[in-house]
């Protein structure tokens, strides 16, 4: 993808113009294994302004981030995945790219992320279900921060 006209294509198989996301908030690559929670969370995060990768498993995360590591700023992933669980997958990804800022969600008020807190940098939580506004401030946040 060396000129901005390339397009990009994500896991999902939807295209977003390279041009276009210069112009967005940020990027984020949003991994959730449930099809109803990954749909509506990138539509509240697009009509925030920010550019969604989306992918549904840890596999799928990995290529898409391998891909597209040095646009995305910020990832947004379930703690429980199939394959690989999301802070593992975290941790992978961050010996990539050591600065990349993650935002946990989870269904479950006792996993591992709450259980031994986030006590690196740019590691936040935020559990499900969730308001839109609610995801959008914690995302701001997590950015600007």
């Amino acid at each position: 993808m060396a000129s901005a006209e390339a397009s990009l294509e994500t896991a999902s198989n939807s295209i977003l113009p390279v041009t276009a996301l210069a112009e967005a908030h940020g990027t984020i690559l949003l991994v959730e294994d449930e099809a109803f929670v990954r749909e509506v969370t990138c539509e509240i995060l697009e009509s925030a302004g920010y550019r969604v990768l989306k992918a549904q498993n840890a596999a799928e995360a990995r290529i898409t981030f391998q891909r597209y590591k040095k646009i995305v700023h910020l990832l947004v992933v379930d703690v429980v995945l199939p394959g690989q669980n999301g802070r593992d997958l975290v941790h992978e990804l961050r010996t990539i790219s050591p600065s990349l800022r993650a935002i946990f969600i989870s269904g479950f008020p006792e996993n591992a992320v709450t259980r031994h807190g986030l006590q690196e940098d740019g590691l936040f939580y935020l559990p499900k279900p969730f308001s839109g506004d609610s995801l959008t401030r914690k995302v701001n946040q997590v950015l600007e921060g």
